[in-house]
């Protein structure tokens, strides 16, 4: 077991099981909300029966996916809540991937005003990404996390026996966030990437812990993206573009293909104007491409990705602002590019 702390709660990475009946013991709940989705119920719930048979909980099944991280599904918790008498000492458990995470956090954090809550993230995307930071929310109007709080869980369960019951696809939407972090502040730790061949081989305890800390450095630094946190942001101005214009198809992305897409579009940008170097941004496109193989844009979607861009909450005024990269390991935030240039990167995919 190994414990990230952090100003306000503790992140346990290692077996759940202890730390979660300490905690359960510890609090004396009224009652205990678990959040899962069909896929979670079956797969992961099990895990968790045998430490929350001792106490009182009942269980709130949600149909999974971002699609349905929206107000209707918001009210459907807030009414089993509501139902089961749950109030503000109770504790609601996220037993789930990023959207399970995002949305429980939120519902909790409202309900009667707000009670505790533990994410128990299920997914490799999840358990790097979300589990640290604090912001919840869910999307509306077909806009990524635009309705939301910052909020902090009690604490942080990541154990990686849950990454077993996922599939390929879903550990390297998950990779792409590693990437990123390194991408963003750790040179040495691409490097150990970029020798990564095979993701069903990779022990993940080794890159979730240095993933984290990257993360918490930052976020402790800026816990309410005024600044320096919008490092996160790295390949999400365009991937959110290109996820959320993918939802509305037969042939949606996960959210770490539409970042790693991104990604390979900002390290563009970051060549053209931030001082990324030719061969580092063909080396990070031929990597993430080797993963990923990401998708064609189609010249004719460029007017709509742009003005989902335009939507994006991390803009100020009428400009799309980014976090682009100085070099491997370095980035800058607050960077902007014009139309033009966000088509001429997005053409980049093209050429791959």
């Amino acid at each position: 077991m190994q414990t990230i702390a952090l100003q306000d709660y503790k992140i346990h990475v290692g077996d759940f099981r202890q730390p979660l009946r300490n905690i359960l013991t510890e609090r004396q709940y009224t009652k205990i909300v678990v959040l899962v989705d069909e896929n979670t119920r079956t797969h992961c719930l099990p895990l968790v029966a045998e430490v929350l048979a001792d106490f009182p909980h009942f269980i709130i099944e949600i149909p999974s996916g971002e699609l349905n991280k929206n107000i209707q599904t918001c009210t459907q918790i807030w009414t089993e809540m509501m139902r089961n008498n749950a109030d503000r000492s109770s504790l609601t458990i996220n037993l789930g991937g990023g959207v399970i995470g995002d949305m429980g956090g939120f519902c909790a954090s409202t309900f009667k005003r707000g009670m505790d809550f533990l994410q128990m993230p299920t997914t490799l995307l999840s358990q790097v990404d979300a589990s640290i930071g604090g912001k919840l929310g869910i999307d509306f109007n077909h806009i990524k996390n635009s309705v939301g709080v910052f909020n902090n869980p009690q604490t942080v369960l990541v154990d990686p026996q849950f990454l077993t019951t996922l599939s390929q696809r879903e550990i390297r939407s998950g990779f792409g966030e590693i990437i990123k972090h390194s991408l963003i502040a750790d040179k040495s730790q691409w490097e150990k990437l970029l020798k990564i061949n095979d993701l069903s081989k990779v022990v993940w305890t080794d890159y979730l812990v240095p993933s984290l800390k990257i993360k918490q450095a930052i976020v402790e630094e800026d816990p309410f993206e005024k600044g320096i946190r919008k490092a996160l942001n790295f390949g999400h101005t365009i991937g959110h573009a290109l996820e959320s214009m993918a939802l509305e198809t037969d042939n949606p992305l996960l959210h770490g293909e539409a970042i790693a897409a991104g990604m390979i579009c900002e390290s563009y940008l970051s060549y053209k104007k931030t001082g990324l170097t030719r061969e580092e941004f063909e080396e990070i496109k031929a990597f993430i491409t080797r993963i990923y193989q990401p998708r064609k844009v189609s010249e004719k979607d460029y007017p709509e990705l742009l003005r989902l861009m335009s939507k994006d909450k991390k803009n100020e005024g009428s400009t799309i602002n980014f976090t682009l990269l100085t070099g491997i390991g370095a980035c800058k935030i607050n960077e902007t590019a014009t139309g033009k240039e966000i088509e001429e990167s997005m053409s980049s995919l093209n050429s791959l």
